[in-house]
């Protein structure tokens, strides 16, 4: 298996799922979070909450400005922990699903965010290969998390 220095990692086995556990893989390269972005997360949700879309209201709150939805950065999971770690090895993956999630602290607009996973857990479970691994979403600039996540993911080996 590739070092993980070498991302993405794309393990092909359950052996190789193991040999991740407890590794830090990241972090990802900045992601812009642009107010065309938020908008268009607005759009595509229907959450045009003021605080993400009205840029003059949101300036005269204690946040200075719009804020990306806590759910916008939770969404770029996927798109984003594939520069770290890809399952294309497989048969076939599926996100599973998300067990904890929180949102410590704001993503202000005109930030940048990154990703940082860590495997927790491989298992055999009927029909595949569950995964789940801690996501931590982090802002340029400051110290506080802006998503901790446990993803779930399903795999299925080649035959």
């Amino acid at each position: 298996m590739a070092d993980i220095t070498a991302l993405p990692v794309s393990p092909t086995t359950f052996d190789q799922l193991e040999e991740l556990l407890g590794k830090e893989l990241g972090p990802t390269g900045w992601h812009e979070v642009t107010q065309e972005r938020v908008n268009a997360f607005a759009d595509a949700t229907g959450d045009h909450q003021w605080i993400h879309t009205d840029p003059e209201r949101a300036a005269t709150t204690d946040l200075g400005g719009t804020i990306a939805h806590g759910l916008y950065s939770l969404s770029l999971g996927p798109a984003l922990s594939a520069e770290l770690l890809r399952f294309s090895g497989f048969a076939h993956s599926l996100n599973y699903g998300y067990d904890k999630v929180r949102f410590p602290a704001p993503v202000p607009v005109g930030s940048r965010i990154r990703l940082r996973v860590t495997v927790t857990a491989a298992e055999r479970v009927a029909g595949g290969i569950q995964v789940t691994a801690s996501h931590v979403v982090e802002r340029e600039g400051s110290d506080k998390p802006v998503v901790v996540a446990v993803s779930v993911a399903r795999v299925v080996e080649k035959s």
